[in-house]
């Protein structure tokens, strides 16, 4: 009789024993996967995609500091490219100009006056006369505040009868503005000076 009970006593504690095992590795395992869970959503709301040509692109998300240089670079070379390209229109001329000073400061500005003075935009209407500009490239040192820029481009002015090939080369500052749609980038070109701008062959059409 008592050896009967000892063994359903012992067989009790084994099943007893065993629930509890279940119990926790059950507890531990839903844990677990909530916890994945959670995580998951967590990662999948803090992913943004672009949609680009069809294809769904991932956006990463990075500092400001590590994106200065290219950033920097782009500015300048907007910059000149919307001063420097003209055609014979006055409003291209006039919204190409006004682009531009967008991104720099009053520097920009008197250079703009003192050609427009000098009658240059309305020889280059008068003369049918395109100018283009291909920026070579940009050298910009950010370990000092404000950012100094160096940028070297051709010019190509395209006239009825020839074609001129330009050297320019022109440096500034770069200091941080707030962003927005007329500058993107968050900078605002200083202190904006031509250092070279010299013919360097010229071509007859």
């Amino acid at each position: 009789m008592f050896k009967k009970m000892q063994n359903i006593d012992t067989a009790f504690k084994h099943i007893r024993t065993f629930t509890l095992v279940v119990v926790i590795g059950c507890t531990v395992i839903c844990c677990f996967a909530v916890y994945k869970s959670f995580r998951l959503v967590y990662e999948m709301q803090s992913k943004v995609y672009i949609l680009a040509n069809g294809k769904a692109l991932e956006a990463y998300a990075s500092d400001r500091k590590d994106n200065i240089p290219v950033e920097a670079k782009d500015h300048v070379k907007n910059f000149h490219q919307y001063f420097f390209s003209l055609d014979p229109d006055d409003k291209v001329i006039q919204a190409n100009i006004t682009k531009a000073l967008y991104l720099a400061d009053g520097s920009a500005k008197r250079e703009y006056d003192n050609l427009k003075e000098n009658g240059y935009y309305a020889n280059v209407i008068a003369g049918n006369i395109s100018q283009e500009i291909k920026v070579d490239s940009v050298a910009v040192d950010i370990n000092e505040y404000p950012y100094h820029f160096r940028c070297y481009a051709t010019q190509h002015i395209i006239r009825t009868t020839s074609t001129v090939a330009r050297s320019l080369i022109t440096e500034g500052y770069l200091r941080n503005v707030s962003r927005s749609d007329n500058n993107p980038h968050g900078f605002l070109i200083e202190r904006w000076t031509t250092i070279d701008n010299k013919d360097l062959k010229i071509e007859n059409r």
